[in-house]
């Protein structure tokens, strides 16, 4: 999640994202904002095929980790893993910036994935198992990738962020002693090559497209927040919406999950029972990048939108800092 001041200020007009789309080919007329979250997303066709126009600022994402980002991407596409692609501006580049006086923004732009967005209501247990076929696919090459200068973040500079945002935060206490609890837990378990490697780290519905008629596979996008974690990681997040969900139904629907992860990958019972600790982190390093991007000076004009997202990002916020105090 983005800052909301950042948020605010580039959707107040799409002048940024107009001046971006120059570097590349484009169709007169098609741009139009898909969504704002980590990055501004806008989708646009270029002769009438859509392409995704994504770009943040620099002080969010680094071009080193984008560089980072678009390597893996490349590499698992070359290894015929059913990826989006990375679009060279009219330039050549994969990477274009753009330098404001609010600072400078960092773009690049992707194919568009075919197939479907799937929902968890409607969801089957024969595509739940190729949703953990997918996942266990991408772990397998994941295990083979040497990256070249430019390496992504892994999960210490993560509590290093952590540990930055709650220092400008000292009543949240509680998140304090999650984030000591979580760190000493991480430190003790192995990080042998089959257990620990490059994750997606939101491989959910969202980011995943089901096509039926090329043998059930998915196509996937959003490598924005990949980084060294444990594989473990990857599937308890991508099940979050399953995992709060005390239906028997859902727990049908993960064992349809990890049947299909399974055949591609090795994942003991042992690991299995500590999804609840997995779980605890993402819950932490959300909540820490929540209240970073809550941690503004005053906005005037602020748009119609605006009090709603609050709303909601504090309400999230609070429910997620309930769950520090749940004994380990």
């Amino acid at each position: 999640m983005m800052k909301l001041e950042n948020m605010v200020q580039v959707l107040a007009s799409d002048t940024v994202a107009q001046r971006l789309i120059q570097f590349w080919e484009y169709d007169e007329g098609t741009l139009e904002l898909w969504r704002a979250s980590s990055n501004f997303v806008y989708a646009f066709e270029r002769n009438q095929v859509q392409y995704f126009l994504r770009f943040s600022f620099e002080q969010d994402k680094s071009i080193e980790q984008l560089k980072a980002e678009l390597e893996y991407m490349q590499y698992l596409h070359l290894n015929g893993f059913p990826t989006v692609t990375p679009i060279q501006s009219i330039s050549g580049e994969l990477i274009e910036t753009l330098m404001t006086p609010e600072g400078t923004y960092i773009a690049v732009v992707f194919s568009a994935a075919n197939g479907i967005n799937l929902n968890s209501d409607t969801i089957t247990d024969k595509q739940m198992e190729e949703w953990g076929k997918s996942l266990g696919s991408l772990h397998c090459l994941a295990k083979k990738f040497e990256p070249g200068s430019e390496r992504r973040k892994s999960w210490l500079d993560t509590v290093q962020f952590m540990e930055s945002v709650f220092q400008k935060h000292p009543t949240e206490l509680i998140a304090l002693e999650e984030l000591d609890r979580v760190t000493a837990w991480l430190q003790s378990i192995p990080t042998g090559n089959d257990v620990y490697g490059l994750i997606h780290y939101d491989f959910q519905l969202d980011n995943i497209f089901f096509e039926e008629n090329k043998n059930h596979s998915f196509n996937v996008i959003d490598f924005d927040d990949a980084m060294y974690h444990w594989y473990a990681l990857d599937i308890v997040t991508a099940l979050d919406d399953f995992i709060d969900d005390d239906n028997p139904h859902s727990k049908l629907m993960i064992q349809s999950f990890l049947n299909g992860y399974r055949s591609k990958m090795v994942l003991e019972n042992d690991v299995v029972a500590q999804f609840p600790q997995y779980q605890r982190y993402a819950n932490l390093y959300k909540f820490s990048k929540l209240l970073r991007s809550m941690d503004y000076e005053e906005i005037n004009d602020t748009p119609h939108w605006f009090d709603e997202l609050k709303v909601k990002l504090v309400r999230v916020a609070d429910e997620l800092r309930k769950t520090f105090q749940i004994s380990w």
